[in-house]
């Protein structure tokens, strides 16, 4: 037998969905007794994103098996009047760290750049992000609605823009993340720490003119890759001034 529920997402939840399907209340059709997270997901909206559901006003856990007549309401994580108790997600980890899809090269090396553990490879499939997330308590930042309805994934975000600068915007008022910057002290290439070091360690690996005009050097600790402040360490500079 078919029976059918109502839902009605709420402001940003509503990305997920078709246009005509927008603000409005949509019947489900369903059979037995799928749980409400299932329903949900079902309709689009990936379970990372949702910090809050009622049924016939009542909250409900993602667990709530969904029964004939129900009218459910899914708010997004957005929504800064629910009391912390009441919400779906855990709580973020003190130290934010992250696993982004194969196709967010350019925004790991911005995450970086501001000092954020950022787990970026261009062969990772989505049952590793999945298990990184879950292993090492990363937040999954993905243009891939289908990963974030992964089981193991706990905090994760899809991004709106395919733009850096508004990818980065999004990722940094979603977390609140402006008072956590650490600019310059993680590889752009590979996630690893980087501290300063004396020019003569370095000598053998930089160009002549580095050589002759710079004298401050950091390294990073993984790959050995060499930085100086030189003229794109000042456009770096402009690009972190723009979200500070």
């Amino acid at each position: 037998m078919t029976f059918t529920a109502t839902f009605l997402f709420h402001d940003s939840l509503n990305d997920f969905l078709r246009k005509f399907q927008k603000q409005q209340r949509l019947e489900y059709k369903f059979e037995g007794k799928p749980s409400v997270k299932d329903a949900i997901e079902a309709q689009g909206v990936p379970h990372p994103e949702i910090a809050q559901i009622l049924v016939d006003g009542e909250p409900v856990s993602f667990q709530y098996l969904l029964k004939p007549n129900d009218f459910v309401e899914v708010f997004p994580a957005t929504k800064n009047q629910i009391p912390e108790a009441k919400l779906l997600q855990p709580k973020l980890p003190e130290t934010i760290r992250f696993v982004l899809d194969v196709h967010l090269g350019k925004l790991a090396k911005a995450l970086r750049m501001l000092g954020f553990d950022t787990v970026y490879r261009n062969d990772l499939d989505d049952k590793t992000i999945a298990e990184l997330a879950q292993n090492e308590n990363r937040i999954v930042l993905t243009r891939d609605v289908n990963l974030l309805k992964m089981k193991a994934i706990n905090w994760g975000y899809w991004l709106r823009s395919q733009f850096l600068e508004e990818q980065l915007a999004e990722v940094i008022q979603y977390f609140k993340l402006q008072n956590k910057f650490a600019p310059f002290t993680r590889c752009l290439e590979c996630n690893g720490l980087i501290h300063e070091v004396r020019k003569e360690d370095v000598l053998g690996v930089l160009p002549p003119n580095t050589r002759k005009y710079f004298s401050e050097f950091y390294q990073c600790e993984s790959c050995r890759k060499v930085y100086w402040k030189g003229s794109h360490y000042e456009r770096m500079q402009q690009f972190i001034d723009n979200f500070q």
